[in-house]
């Protein structure tokens, strides 16, 4: 009997797993597929804007849930607990504060809020690239959810 709970827990654990592994499969280099992006030139009455021009493999993660680990940039007098900007680089680095490109922050719009901290953390959602709206950033992850704390 002893035996039999064994196996059966076993086997229940290695169908968990391998669920999850499938599952997030396309989450081991989300960034490093954001990261390929060209851009294209043009101007509009403003001067030129820089259009982004997505790699196959960012293509192929639009629309798919991903989870995504960064830090929170937190914007003075601007923090939205249900709305953050993640950034794949420590703040020091990323493309407000350092230099960072703008290919490594993301729009967070979340389903519940979050307070802030200084720690890596991952985000749930679902992947939007943005080559249209200038007033939003080109990467944006939808009905996100955190995950918790990275590396704990």
């Amino acid at each position: 009997m002893k035996l039999f709970f064994l196996a059966t827990t076993f086997i229940i654990s290695l169908l968990f797993f391998s669920q999850a592994t499938a599952q997030d499969a396309t989450n081991d280099n989300v960034w490093k597929a954001l990261a390929a992006v060209t851009y294209k030139i043009t101007e509009d009455e403003y001067g030129e804007l820089y259009v982004p021009e997505f790699s196959e493999k960012a293509r192929e993660l639009e629309g798919k849930v991903v989870t995504v680990p960064g830090y929170i940039i937190p914007f003075e007098g601007l923090f939205k607990p249900e709305h953050v900007i993640v950034s794949s680089l420590p703040i020091a680095s990323c493309f407000f504060c350092g230099s960072g490109g703008p290919e490594t922050v993301m729009e967070v719009f979340l389903k519940n809020p979050v307070d802030y901290t200084e720690a890596m953390v991952a985000f749930r959602g679902k992947l939007k690239l943005n080559d249209e709206n200038y007033e939003e950033l080109m990467y944006i992850l939808e009905d996100a959810e955190l995950v918790g704390p990275v590396g704990n």
